[in-house]
């Protein structure tokens, strides 16, 4: 049976971003933890070793596949910053018009740095990840 790898653990944010080698990156991680912080009101827990997430949520698809998952979260990685918002919302594509420099997959965003993006658009983003994941799995 398939196990999932991105958990929430116990280990420290601080700790884990304090251990980011760029220390552009570092200081984003932390101008990223404020942002998501502040706009979820959610307490910062690392998921994994190296996903920074804010809230949770408990899935479970038509396949019998469930967990759980972070609402939002973030990850300083060495290539890029992947900012991870709610997989299957359609009013994401909107909000990335007007986001900044970023390339994106199925769930993620990913953006050199924070100077590149608009940080109003990045709390829309977060705030519509929030009432999507609550409107889709009510628990949440």
């Amino acid at each position: 049976m398939y196990e999932l790898k991105t958990r929430e653990t116990e280990s420290s944010v601080i700790e884990f971003i304090e251990n980011v080698e760029n220390i552009k990156k570092r200081e984003d991680a932390y101008k990223l933890l404020d942002i998501f912080s502040e706009t979820t009101g959610f307490t910062a827990k690392m998921w994994g070793p190296s996903i920074i997430g804010f809230g949770s949520y408990h899935y479970k698809y038509e396949s019998g596949h469930e967990g759980d998952a972070a609402v939002v979260g973030f990850s300083p990685r060495k290539a890029k910053i992947s900012l991870y918002f709610a997989p299957g919302d359609a009013k994401r594509e909107d909000l990335l018009k007007d986001f900044g420099k970023h390339t994106s997959g199925k769930a993620c965003v990913y953006i050199n740095k924070v100077a590149d993006i608009d940080v109003d658009v990045l709390k829309a983003l977060i705030n519509q990840s929030v009432i999507f994941l609550r409107n889709t799995y009510p628990a949440c």
